[in-house]
């Protein structure tokens, strides 16, 4: 029963760790969109640049920003943004959206990818956050 009970909370502490490490930071999560930034602004007064605006992404519709020139593969994808379609794209923007004009090569970590989506489903259709 000993050997059982020690097992099983092995287990336990194992998962836990494991969940703890895939759980979302927004900081770590912001030092990742440094890899955007060339390209997509996000927070109060954002503009787009060569990508839309990222501000109130949780949510939107893709090819729905105002003022960006989207390609028709992004207007016509019938995607509406949240974790698991962004977490999708991110590792492979090409594969979820063929035809779209993002030259990424994707972000194939999935702490880094949770993280990012942490730092910007945190932002309003404003910029601000939540």
């Amino acid at each position: 029963m000993k050997k059982l009970t020690l097992t099983a909370l092995a287990v336990i502490t194992s998962m836990a760790i494991a969940s703890e490490a895939l759980a979302q930071d927004a900081a770590a999560g912001k030092t990742s969109f440094n890899k955007c930034m060339a390209c997509h602004a996000i927070g109060e007064g954002a503009k787009n640049k060569i990508g839309p605006v990222l501000n109130g992404v949780d949510g939107r519709k893709s090819g729905t920003v105002e003022g960006y020139a989207y390609s028709d593969a992004n207007k016509n994808s019938g995607v509406t943004w949240n974790k698991e379609q962004f977490l999708e794209y991110i590792r492979d923007p090409k594969a979820k959206i063929p035809g779209t004009k993002m030259v990424f090569a994707g972000i194939k970590n999935e702490k880094e990818a949770n993280d990012l989506w942490a730092f910007l489903s945190q932002h309003d259709k404003d910029g601000k956050v939540k």
